[in-house]
């Protein structure tokens, strides 16, 4: 079970992560959109789990790879935006989140 505080960072991490892909992402991965459609902190505020949904992509794993390849470069921006509110930024790993193409899929087998 999450506490307040973790889930107060978990939100600030998402709101910033997708401002900073926002502005940011086409300098990795081209014309792509990349959304953050959420974050998990660990207890003691150390590791954040990002969980992405990156789309047109054929190869989204390749995407993937090249996000977490980066992800101390995103971890300074972060840093750079979030130093007022956090004392120590947490370390980021990046996660395919296919929840939409799962429930697409779900929906296809509903349809027949």
């Amino acid at each position: 079970m999450e506490t307040t505080r973790q889930k107060k960072v978990s939100k600030l991490i998402q709101k910033e992560l997708s401002i900073i892909f926002q502005k940011e992402i086409h300098q990795f991965l081209g014309n792509i959109l990349v959304t953050v459609t959420g974050v998990r902190v660990s207890p003691d505020l150390s590791v954040a789990k990002a969980y992405l949904s990156i789309f047109p992509v054929e190869k989204p794993k390749e995407a993937l790879n090249i996000l977490n390849e980066n992800k101390k470069v995103f971890r300074k921006l972060l840093g750079n935006s979030c130093r007022h509110q956090l004392r120590i930024v947490p370390e980021l790993v990046f996660y395919l989140d296919d929840s939409a193409e799962y429930a697409e899929e779900i929906e296809k087998l509903l349809k027949k």
